[in-house]
């Protein structure tokens, strides 16, 4: 396995330690702006969860591509995703499509796909680690971001497996 690949798994496994700590912070959203404590995580998770998406979909392409010409640098995450071989998007709309939208389901598009959630916030990394400078609607579907990360994240893993080494 090549170094760029080995890097790549790090890249899905930081994206699932990212998810994981954000799911590890208190639920706020039933609670009065006015009893939110100044120490609790308002804001932190929409900029959080774009990373690790920005992260996952890094690994995607690293693995499709294997070629450290092809450049990554943007936190842009529908660029991202059109980074990735076309077979590797289907695979992601399509698994998306079956597990994700019937759940998550946005009436503003006919045919709701991954393209879709990753379009409308694509630059969340950004906005929200700006949210101070805010001029426009800060919108975050954070329950049908993190489901379709999870998806994400569940099918880069079906990408490999890691075999122990004995050495003798």
């Amino acid at each position: 396995m090549s170094a760029r690949l080995t890097t790549a798994i790090r890249l899905g496994e930081a994206a699932k330690a990212i998810l994981r700590k954000t799911q590890s912070f208190p639920d706020l959203s039933f609670r009065e702006p006015e009893e939110l404590d100044e120490h609790e995580h308002v804001g932190v998770e929409p900029m959080l969860l774009a990373l690790s998406m920005e992260l996952a979909l890094k690994a995607w392409a690293v693995f499709d591509h294997d070629d450290p010409k092809v450049m990554l640098k943007s936190h842009d995450l529908a660029k991202l995703f059109n980074c990735l071989k076309p077979e590797s998007q289907d695979k992601l709309d399509a698994e998306f499509k079956r597990s994700v939208a019937p759940y998550h389901f946005n009436l503003l598009y006919v045919d709701y796909g991954i393209r879709d959630i990753l379009h409308q916030h694509r630059g969340a990394f950004i906005d929200w680690r700006y949210l101070h400078e805010a001029n426009k609607s800060m919108m975050f579907d954070q329950g049908a971001f993190e489901a379709t990360l999870e998806m994400v994240l569940r099918e880069f893993r079906k990408r490999y497996r890691i075999e122990p080494v004995n050495p003798r």
